[in-house]
Protein backbone atom coordinates (compact mmCIF):
# COMPACT_ATOMS: atom_id res chain seq x y z
CA UNK A 1 0.00 0.00 0.00
CA UNK A 2 1.14 3.77 -1.03
CA UNK A 3 1.52 5.99 1.64
CA UNK A 4 2.85 9.80 1.68
CA UNK A 5 5.05 10.96 -1.17
CA UNK A 6 5.89 14.56 -2.85
CA UNK A 7 3.85 16.44 -5.29
CA UNK A 8 6.20 15.19 -7.86
CA UNK A 9 5.99 11.34 -7.36
CA UNK A 10 2.35 11.47 -6.63
CA UNK A 11 1.82 13.04 -10.26
CA UNK A 12 3.94 10.51 -11.63
CA UNK A 13 2.07 7.81 -10.07
CA UNK A 14 -1.35 9.40 -10.99
CA UNK A 15 -0.16 10.29 -14.41
CA UNK A 16 0.95 6.43 -15.00
CA UNK A 17 -2.68 5.60 -13.53
CA UNK A 18 -4.66 7.54 -15.73
CA UNK A 19 -2.91 6.46 -19.05
CA UNK A 20 -2.86 2.45 -18.07
CA UNK A 21 -6.22 2.78 -17.29
CA UNK A 22 -7.08 4.93 -20.99
CA UNK A 23 -5.00 2.89 -22.65
CA UNK A 24 -7.15 0.44 -22.18
CA UNK A 25 -10.38 1.55 -24.01
CA UNK A 26 -7.95 3.12 -27.10
CA UNK A 27 -4.22 2.39 -27.44
CA UNK A 28 -3.89 5.46 -28.82
CA UNK A 29 -4.92 7.78 -25.78
CA UNK A 30 -2.90 10.36 -24.04
CA UNK A 31 -3.12 11.59 -20.66
CA UNK A 32 -2.74 14.96 -19.84
CA UNK A 33 -1.29 16.23 -16.69
CA UNK A 34 -1.61 20.13 -15.17
CA UNK A 35 0.09 20.11 -12.18
CA UNK A 36 1.88 23.73 -12.64
CA UNK A 37 0.40 27.27 -12.17
CA UNK A 38 -2.02 27.68 -9.47
CA UNK A 39 -2.21 23.94 -8.71
CA UNK A 40 1.65 23.65 -8.04
CA UNK A 41 1.45 21.79 -4.95
CA UNK A 42 -1.54 21.85 -3.91
CA UNK A 43 -3.64 19.85 -7.46
CA UNK A 44 -3.64 18.12 -10.67
CA UNK A 45 -5.87 18.55 -13.33
CA UNK A 46 -6.02 15.22 -15.70
CA UNK A 47 -7.48 15.50 -19.53
CA UNK A 48 -7.67 12.45 -22.16
CA UNK A 49 -6.59 13.55 -25.86
CA UNK A 50 -6.70 11.03 -28.42
CA UNK A 51 -5.83 13.09 -31.60
CA UNK A 52 -6.86 16.45 -32.15
CA UNK A 53 -9.82 15.57 -29.13
CA UNK A 54 -9.62 16.58 -25.87
CA UNK A 55 -11.78 15.91 -22.74
CA UNK A 56 -12.67 17.52 -20.75
CA UNK A 57 -12.58 19.93 -23.95
CA UNK A 58 -10.53 23.45 -23.64
CA UNK A 59 -12.46 25.66 -22.08
CA UNK A 60 -14.04 23.40 -19.29
CA UNK A 61 -12.83 22.08 -16.21
CA UNK A 62 -10.38 19.18 -16.19
CA UNK A 63 -10.69 16.40 -13.84
CA UNK A 64 -9.41 18.25 -10.47
CA UNK A 65 -7.59 15.76 -8.20
CA UNK A 66 -6.43 17.03 -5.13
CA UNK A 67 -2.61 16.08 -4.00
CA UNK A 68 -3.48 15.13 -0.48
CA UNK A 69 -6.35 13.05 -2.14
CA UNK A 70 -3.90 11.50 -4.54
CA UNK A 71 -1.41 10.95 -1.67
CA UNK A 72 -3.41 9.34 0.76
CA UNK A 73 -5.34 7.26 -1.03
CA UNK A 74 -3.55 5.60 -4.00
CA UNK A 75 -3.33 2.39 -2.06
CA UNK A 76 -7.29 2.41 -1.31
CA UNK A 77 -8.34 -0.13 -3.41
CA UNK A 78 -12.01 0.98 -3.93
CA UNK A 79 -11.12 5.03 -4.50
CA UNK A 80 -8.55 3.45 -7.18
CA UNK A 81 -11.67 1.31 -8.96
CA UNK A 82 -13.72 4.12 -8.60
CA UNK A 83 -11.15 6.88 -10.30
CA UNK A 84 -10.22 3.79 -12.75
CA UNK A 85 -14.13 3.58 -13.75
CA UNK A 86 -13.90 7.48 -14.43
CA UNK A 87 -10.87 7.44 -16.86
CA UNK A 88 -12.45 4.59 -18.49
CA UNK A 89 -15.59 6.19 -19.19
CA UNK A 90 -13.95 9.35 -20.66
CA UNK A 91 -11.67 7.09 -22.19
CA UNK A 92 -14.61 5.65 -23.85
CA UNK A 93 -16.52 8.75 -24.81
CA UNK A 94 -13.51 9.77 -26.15
CA UNK A 95 -13.13 6.47 -28.59
CA UNK A 96 -16.46 7.29 -29.54
CA UNK A 97 -16.23 11.09 -30.73
CA UNK A 98 -13.57 9.59 -32.80
CA UNK A 99 -15.25 7.06 -34.11
CA UNK A 100 -17.96 9.35 -35.01
CA UNK A 101 -15.91 11.55 -36.88
CA UNK A 102 -14.14 9.24 -38.80
CA UNK A 103 -17.66 7.88 -40.33
CA UNK A 104 -18.67 11.31 -41.27
CA UNK A 105 -15.41 12.43 -43.03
Amino acid sequence: MFSGGDYDEVGRWLANFVLSHAKREHPRIEAVMQAEGPREGRSYGVRLRLGERVLPPPGAEPVELAFAEVRDQRGAMAWCQALAARVRGLARELGQQEQGARRSA
